[in-house]
């Protein structure tokens, strides 16, 4: 099979193009810039291409003969869209790295579903940190507590952001956060909730945020009220709560563009040696109509590591399965032993 890394100049996708390198996969390596995807791959000896996600036909022209495509170009708001119909297109297996809940709710349409099956293409977004840990958890509380009503994720870790993924987080600062409360997202305000909780290094004070999990959760679960969360001091909590009196302003085009470049500038991303020092830990909890409570935890390697090597896990389960066609989470791919399968990874430990 014949598979291609889309957006392998950026930071995450650089390091997952240098990781299958080394592990002997051979991946052609493609972007919408040559001169940004050419240089990475002659040095890592890869084939390559270089073609824009504007136009349909121009999409399904470059992937060509690919079977599978591990899209990793943000924004994905904007990206992943396009790249779906050209998977569509050609017949070839979709996956990407993002932890937007309005591109999982895209994947995880009935009529996505029902095409894919149609094609026999699996479309998995969220393939790497966002979301593969916490959707093992879910999965795994789910099978513990099967009449669970409630559902909470989150995750505790020191690691910075790459370019990517702070871009998102500007996106995210007008939009408010999601929750799902009976079967529906909803928006409320930035850290409308907030307590202590003990991500597995201790209590924490915490807040909720727009996750990705409140869409991808409800799909391996099917649990209706889902909140994710992250610690964070008192005083950031409040700041959250003041900021979003200016969430109107905060998504204006000229004040997202002035974050944004601030982004570029100013963001790298954690490099090698803060990856190896920065582990995650990630939490989740399940409650019935009881009121019974059910803890699940597993500490697993840094998020962008996580990343790389959950990505070309699930590459690999493709290229070596024929999975139905269809939707799917992580978890509902693989399984929650994905998640303890990974390098630094833990095992999912229940309370």
């Amino acid at each position: 099979m014949q598979w291609m890394i889309y957006g392998a100049n950026g930071y995450t996708g650089e390091l997952i193009a240098r990781a299958a390198a080394r592990a002997g996969l051979r991946p052609c390596l493609a972007g919408r810039r040559a001169d940004r995807v050419e240089p990475l791959a002659r040095e890592l000896g890869l084939p390559w291409r270089a073609f824009a996600l504007d136009e349909a036909a121009v999409v399904a022209q470059g992937l060509g003969d690919m079977d599978l495509v591990l899209h990793c170009a943000g924004p994905f708001s904007a990206t992943s869209a396009p790249m779906i119909e050209g998977c569509l297109t050609v017949g070839a297996h979709y996956l990407d790295i993002t932890g937007e809940a309005p591109v999982f709710e895209h994947t995880h349409a009935a009529q996505q579903a029902r095409r894919a099956l149609a094609a026999g293409v699996v479309l998995c977004s969220g393939v790497g940190f966002d979301v593969i840990p916490t959707d093992c958890v879910a999965l795994k509380l789910r099978q513990v507590m099967p009449d669970a009503t409630h559902l909470s994720l989150g995750f505790d870790t020191d690691s910075g952001l790459s370019p990517g993924t702070a871009k998102t987080v500007v996106e995210g600062l007008g939009e408010g956060c999601l929750e799902r409360r009976h079967g529906e997202l909803v928006t409320v305000g930035m850290a409308r909730g907030k307590r202590q909780i003990d991500f597995g290094r201790g209590k924490k004070w915490a807040m909720t945020i727009p996750w990705g999990d409140v869409s991808t959760a409800f799909y391996t679960t099917g649990i209706e009220n889902i909140d994710t969360w992250v610690p964070a001091p008192r005083p950031v909590i409040a700041g959250a709560r003041l900021m979003n009196l200016f969430r109107p302003l905060l998504r204006t085009a000229p004040v997202q563009g002035f974050l944004k470049r601030l982004v570029e500038r100013w963001v790298t991303g954690p490099d090698d040696s803060r990856r190896a020092a920065t582990p995650t830990y990630v939490w989740g909890e399940a409650r019935n109509g009881r009121g019974e409570v059910t803890t699940v935890r597993v500490r697993t390697a840094n998020g962008y590591s996580l990343t790389v090597d959950g990505a070309l896990a699930v590459v690999r389960f493709l290229l070596n399965n024929r999975p139905q066609g269809g939707s799917y989470t992580p978890a509902m791919l693989m399984g929650e032993a994905l998640v303890e399968s990974l390098p630094g990874s833990g095992q999912l430990t229940v309370d």
